[in-house]
This record gives structure tokens, C-alpha cells and sequence, in this order.
């Protein structure tokens, strides 16, 4: 049996960028901060990829500094740097479900979403 499911929760660390295709697809990155148990630690940051529906709920609700609740699978991307043509790799998230999280006053003073239900789920 093979599993990769990543369930995380943190804050949005830009507001996220999107890219429509000719053929109709959305993509909607941005990166998230996920605080460790110790406030003393830096938070790890993870780089999110988003497609279809939920990456235009994501492009039109979700702001720098919001609070986000994502599930999806790791994927590792690679590619070969153009100036030095070595090997390069990423890890990135791949988005199935996006979670808008936060009091409503909170997505209010970050400029997101507001009265979108207690959770955000769409």
C-alpha cells in the first residue's frame, strides 16, 4: 500500500500568483509559513501548487498573511538550471482541497475574503 497525503496549516507568505491557459486550466502558487511547536523555531516554508476551481477561490480569497488549511500530495519537481545546466529539484505541494481559515475580522484587515461560513470550505 503507497500513501502520500500532506495535511498542513499556516499562513500565506504572498498573495498567490495565477497563471490561465489557453486550454482552460488555472494554476494558482504561492508559498505558506507552518509554524513549529516551539515559537522559538523558524516556521518552514512550502511552496503550493493549485489547479481548476479551487485555484480561483484560492487566486480570489486568499491574501498575504492569511490563514490557510491545505491537503494534497508531495510531489518533487526537477528540472536543469539554464546558466550551469546541472540537476536541480524542489519539493512542492500539489493542492487537492484549500481550507480558508482565520476569524472574519482577521481575513477582513488582511484584505481576504469575508462571510464566506465559519471554516471557509468551498
Amino acid at each position: 500500500m503507497s500513501l502520500n497525503i500532506v495535511h498542513l496549516v499556516g499562513r500565506a507568505g504572498s498573495d498567490p500568483q495565477v497563471r490561465y491557459f489557453e486550454s482552460g486550466s488555472v494554476l494558482c502558487e504561492f508559498n505558506i509559513a507552518v509554524n513549529r511547536r516551539s515559537r522559538d523555531d523558524q516556521p518552514d516554508w512550502f511552496s503550493l501548487k493549485i489547479w481548476g476551481k479551487t485555484a480561483e477561490i484560492a487566486a480570489n480569497y486568499v491574501r498575504k498573511g492569511g490563514l490557510v488549511g491545505i491537503e494534497g500530495a508531495l510531489i518533487i519537481e526537477t528540472w536543469q538550471d539554464r546558466a550551469t545546466g546541472a540537476s536541480r529539484s524542489k519539493p512542492v505541494i500539489n493542492v487537492d482541497r484549500l481550507d480558508l481559515l482565520g476569524s472574519k475580522r482577521d481575513n477582513a484587515e488582511s484584505g481576504g475574503y469575508q462571510d464566506y461560513g465559519s471554516s471557509g470550505e468551498f
